[in-house]
């Protein structure tokens, strides 16, 4: 590997940080900066999330940040004093995430740029990925497969990071795609579900004058996964005849009557997670013109999500972090979160993503009550 060396004495915690200690004959001097959130750092023409300090006039920014950004590796050589920047060879990989899941919903988001909302297994088994022209998407032969063509019910693996934001879900870059299958979509509640010899067997159908009908018989397995909409996972235990759930299944199908399928994923929507099950539209959008109330005229010259497109999520409040600028906003989301309450999202994606992450106005999921935003980095 092709080597280039840096040699920089005593710098390294300044240029960590917001106190910067310089060299001067072997002499440490301790000096103030201050970070400059209004400036831009590029490479190559790209935002970064780096934010320079600046001591005397002069400009700083994080080492170990920077030459990442510039593809140089980093290290600190203490006996020395010496920090080492390597040159990466094009045949390195990065340090990806792995990630298998069934595609929720995939929208357009700028010029040949897509964003798709991931369920599924995983660390991350519920996470917001942004497909560009740097995506490299294939089928599942190997053969080029184009973004624009994703849609909800696919199932997929892909590559992505190793960068994610600090939001609810996490959003990355995907690196790479593979559409695996397209299965079916069924939502609905169930009409019953039963054990197995092996596994156990979802049935969908109806009453009709104190008869009842089934009509989709989906059988499950060890390879099924039970979870909520933010990808939590369920018991089979736990669901019951009148649960609201989305089931991906297929698409091969038995020609018996009723029909019988594998199922793939089981997604509740409704009593063990999100008791109303997903917002229709109408109230979507009456979230949307909430939150759209609650930007600031310097936040909204930032966002670049379109005001009726934004996502709304329902979200758990014992998973998320709200930071609510009143008194009476904080002690709502501790009586939600105490009481195993939801809360209601809109998601703005903004020109500072790479900086500070999106911008996620929360709500609660009874009231309506505003209670804050989602700290940003």
């Amino acid at each position: 590997m092709h080597k280039k060396k840096l040699i920089v004495l005593l710098t390294a915690a300044g240029l960590l940080g917001t106190t910067a200690v310089v060299g001067a004959s072997g002499v440490v001097e301790k000096v103030n900066g201050f970070l400059k959130k209004d400036v831009k750092v590029l490479i190559d023409g790209e935002n970064t999330s780096l934010t320079p300090v600046y001591i005397n006039g002069k400009a700083y920014i994080p080492v170990r940040d920077a030459a990442a950004g510039l593809g140089y590796s980093v290290n600190y050589d203490a006996k020395n004093k010496e920090i080492e920047l390597d040159t990466i060879s094009d045949d390195e990989e990065a340090d990806y995430i792995d990630g298998i899941g069934v595609i929720v919903d995939v929208k357009a988001d700028g010029a040949d740029r897509y964003r798709i909302e991931l369920l599924g297994k995983g660390a991350n088994s519920w996470v917001i990925l942004y497909a560009d022209k740097e995506t490299v998407i294939k089928d599942a032969d190997g053969k080029d497969f184009a973004a624009k063509d994703l849609k909800a019910g696919m199932e997929i693996t892909a590559e992505y990071g190793p960068v994610m934001t600090m939001s609810y879900p996490g959003q990355s870059h995907a690196a790479s795609i593979t559409v695996d299958a397209q299965r079916l979509i069924k939502e609905e509640a169930i009409q019953s579900v039963e054990r197995t010899n092996d596994g156990w067997q979802v049935r969908f159908g109806e009453t009709k004058d104190g008869e009842t009908v089934t009509s989709l018989v989906l059988n499950a397995g060890k390879e099924t996964s039970v979870l909520t909409a933010q990808g939590e996972s369920v018991k089979w235990e736990d669901l019951k005849a009148g649960t609201k759930v989305r089931a991906y299944y297929g698409p091969i199908m038995t020609k018996s009557l009723p029909p019988q399928s594998p199922l793939f994923y089981l997604v509740v929507l409704s009593d063990l997670q999100t008791p109303e099950g997903k917002l229709t539209e109408e109230a979507a959008q009456e979230y949307r013109d909430l939150a759209w109330a609650q930007v600031a005229k310097e936040q909204a010259s930032h966002i670049t999500t379109k005001k009726n497109e934004a996502p709304v999520q329902i979200v758990a409040a014992k998973d998320a972090y709200v930071m609510g600028s009143t008194d009476e906003q904080k002690k709502l989301f501790e009586e939600i979160k105490a009481a195993g309450g939801n809360l209601v999202t809109v998601t703005y994606n903004t020109d500072q993503d790479a900086l500070l992450g999106p911008l996620v106005v929360a709500f609660d999921f009874e009231s309506k009550q505003f209670l804050g935003y989602y700290p940003r980095k």
